[in-house]
């Protein structure tokens, strides 16, 4: 019997607060998916799995699906932003896809020349430049990039401005296949403050499901 679409969130609430999160391979694209198990026996992922617990809630792309209640849904306006050189290429792929309300940005940039007040600009992929707290301003939900072991301690400043116009931090860590467990668990501690939903997300194909599911 299929269960209602409260009850299937529900569900998917209940599975990423009891469960471990645990890597695979996956069977299809051979590359790594996000799964839950009972028990982690590994334990460089089961700290792992308690420091994604303190704060934000860490979930896949795939899980974050039964938070969308699709009936009457509408697009919705996603400010996507690229943290660093790794993930901007992503965001130029994900880009060319077609999208409802977004709007992507490869790059960040400040100006404190002026007084002590940081200016920051977003740099869009036709090269113009955008004033970051109007475009923070103006969205429903920003989703900030950053590839798994790079800087991305601007998430601070972009963090004090969706607290400021209150709206919803999504924080997307993507991990190469040489990365290494102690990078991305680094990415995780600059992010994991800040961000409302936190999430591995293991390529192209993660970040376009979370997208759709964002109602991009």
């Amino acid at each position: 019997m299929q269960m209602p679409k409260s009850a299937t969130a529900d569900f998917a609430e209940s599975r990423v607060r009891g469960y471990a999160l645990a890597r695979h391979r996956g069977p299809s694209s051979g590359g790594f998916a996000a799964t839950f198990s009972p028990g982690e026996k590994d334990k460089t992922r089961k700290d792992r799995t308690m420091l994604l617990s303190e704060s934000a809630r860490v979930t896949t792309a795939q899980e974050a699906k039964f938070r969308i209640q699709y009936p009457n849904s509408k697009p919705r306006a996603v400010k996507v932003i690229a943290l660093d050189a790794q993930s901007a290429t992503l965001v130029d792929e994900v880009s060319t896809l077609p999208w409802n309300g977004a709007a992507f940005f490869k790059s960040l940039s400040f100006d404190a020349a002026k007084g002590t007040n940081v200016k920051a600009w977003l740099n869009d992929l036709a090269g113009q430049t955008a004033d970051l707290a109007t475009e923070v301003a103006n969205a429903d939900c920003v989703v900030v990039i950053s590839g798994a072991g790079q800087d991305a301690h601007s998430v601070s400043l972009i963090a004090e401005l969706c607290t400021q116009h209150h709206k919803t931090l999504v924080a997307l860590v993507v991990p190469q296949d040489a990365t290494r467990d102690e990078e991305i668990d680094a990415s995780l501690r600059i992010l994991r403050p800040h961000a409302k939903m936190l999430v591995i997300a293991h390529g192209r194909d993660y970040i376009e499901a979370m997208l759709t599911a964002l109602r991009a």
